[in-house]
Formats: C-alpha cells, structure tokens, sequence
C-alpha cells in the first residue's frame, strides 16, 4: 500500500528556495543536516494531465515524467496580498473554468502555481 508521496522541486538555488519555503510560506520542516530541509505540506491530490512527452526529469538514471506544484487556496486575492506583504511577487490572476489562477516567484527566480479551485476536490473527500 502506498502510505506518502514525495514531491521533489529542481531549483537553480536551493538553499534560497528552501528558506523561501521555511520563512516566507511557513511550511513545517526538518532538517537533514548541512541545511538540506524536508518540508511539510499541505494536504494533496493529483491529477493527470495530457503531455507530449518533452517535460521529463532525469532522477536516479531514469527519465521521469514532469509535474508542475500549484498551491491550492480558498481564497486566492487575500492569499495574494500576504504574499505581497511578504515581498512576494504574483502574476496577474487567471480565471478559467476551473479556477482562479496565478504564479509566484521564489527568490530563486523560479516559479511554482497556486490557485483558487472551482471544480470539487479530493480534500477531504472520500475516495469511491
């Protein structure tokens, strides 16, 4: 039975993104020594999307398939405005048919999705 997931995310600074993660977002974390940090998140779903088999990773010699982290919020303007309070900036919000969207960058330069859900979710919800 699968118990956990592990979300790896490739960064051209780690260290600066870790901190971002710790200090900016207040995810949970250990420390694994040397300052290489596991971090908590929040609860997850996954979804499959249709790929052309360009966006891969390679990881212990294989070639992986790529994800792409989006950050899930109740309330996305509010949300946006923390961050901005933070020094944190966002793109202009998206909407579409199944959500409010927008990216924020890491201090690093890279950046992850996060978003305001209008479809159902599996938080919460039970599996049939």
């Amino acid at each position: 039975m699968i118990a956990e997931a592990h979300v790896l995310l490739y960064s051209k600074d780690p260290e600066t993104d870790r901190a971002f993660f710790k200090t900016v977002l207040e995810f949970p974390s250990i420390d694994l020594g040397a300052g290489w940090l596991l971090f908590s998140l929040p609860p997850a779903e996954l979804a499959v999307h249709p790929g052309d088999g360009r966006f891969v990773q390679m990881h212990a010699e294989h070639p992986m398939l790529g994800a792409v982290l989006y950050l899930m919020c109740v309330d996305l303007r509010s949300v946006m405005q923390m961050l901005s309070s933070k020094g944190v900036v966002c793109a202009t919000p998206v909407e579409a048919e199944w959500g409010i969207s927008t990216s924020l960058r890491l201090r690093s330069g890279g950046e992850i999705g996060l978003y305001q859900p209008t479809h159902p979710t599996m938080i919460g919800a039970r599996s049939t």
